[in-house]
């Protein structure tokens, strides 16, 4: 069966950090596929978290449900390890079973400084994006994969920014920026030793970049009328929605032989050739390719031959 047409339908989901963003399209694809996803975060209709924006985690589990799957949500701060303790109990109480984890929790955007030195930056937001970033990806993991781990096949998505390549060569944002998001790429390439011999896969991936409903706020535009902040921002050419690492994952999650990428550090673009899937406009951006080769080098923007 071709991978755009292999389901999901029967295989459990837990999309931590799921209210928006690369969060929020990757528990919709998967749902899309026929998952349950269990959808976690702080954001809900009661109760807005310090990012205080209007997206919801139970508007992100009638999103997954809508797409074809099943989609709960359930507030979680994954700082704090009863709470995440609690979420993975009940998981095991409704499905006794976990397929895919995918560690997508963040907010840092308000945190980071760009371009501060670690001692300019402010060091309560600098260790708070740190322990967002990381801390949180270990508690959850510590909970949930003893569940996932007793069934044959499960598979573990850590979300960050950049490869392990990228990032190995370029200064990211700002220390705090830059050790977070490349700490998260190593912790795939540990839990890819740990898990990889129990029968289970973990990966590091990354969108390109991303518009978010955060970034298309940034630059007053919406996901209709995106390329009017191409005026501004060329490179902004070669973005791309969060379907499109959604339907990253779900490919990775679909795939009988995942095993293949175990450890590995991947990107939606590189996905998209290898399993054929496009964003929703039918395109295929290759970010991380067109960063190297166009943006960095300084050449004008011309995602030709990029998307």
């Amino acid at each position: 069966m071709p991978e755009t047409q292999r389901t999901l339908e029967g295989r459990v989901a837990l999309v931590a950090g799921a209210t928006r963003g690369a969060g929020r399209g990757i528990a919709v694809q998967l749902g899309a596929r026929g998952a349950t996803v269990y959808v976690s975060g702080r954001s809900t209709r009661g109760k807005r978290s310090e990012y205080d924006r209007p997206e919801t985690i139970e508007e992100t589990a009638e999103l997954v449900t809508a797409a074809g799957g099943r989609g709960i949500a359930v507030v979680a701060d994954h700082l704090v390890p009863a709470e995440v303790e609690a979420l993975v109990g009940r998981i095991d109480a409704e499905q006794g079973r976990l397929d895919v984890l995918v560690n997508d929790i963040w907010g840092g955007e308000r945190l980071f400084e760009w371009d501060s030195t670690v001692w300019e930056h402010d060091l309560d937001n600098g260790l708070r994006l740190m322990r967002l970033a990381v801390e949180t990806h270990a508690v959850t993991s510590h909970f949930a994969l003893p569940l996932m781990l007793r069934e044959p096949g499960g598979l573990v998505v850590e979300m960050t920014d950049g490869t392990t390549e990228y990032n190995a060569s370029n200064y990211r944002v700002s220390f705090f920026y830059d050790i977070a998001k490349s700490t998260v790429l190593r912790m795939a390439f540990a839990l890819g030793h740990e898990l990889g011999p129990r029968g289970a896969t973990a990966v590091a991936l990354t969108p390109g970049w991303l518009r978010s409903e955060m970034m298309l706020d940034n630059f007053g535009v919406t996901e209709e009328n995106w390329r009017d902040a191409l005026a501004k921002v060329p490179h902004f050419a070669i973005s791309e929605t969060p379907s499109y690492v959604g339907r990253a994952v779900a490919a990775l999650a679909a795939d009988p032989e995942v095993a293949r990428w175990n450890g590995r550090s991947l990107s939606s673009g590189q996905l998209a050739q290898e399993y054929g899937f496009t964003d929703l406009d039918g395109s295929r951006p290759d970010c991380w390719r067109y960063m190297v080769e166009v943006q960095d080098p300084g050449r004008p923007a011309d995602t030709t031959g990029y998307r």
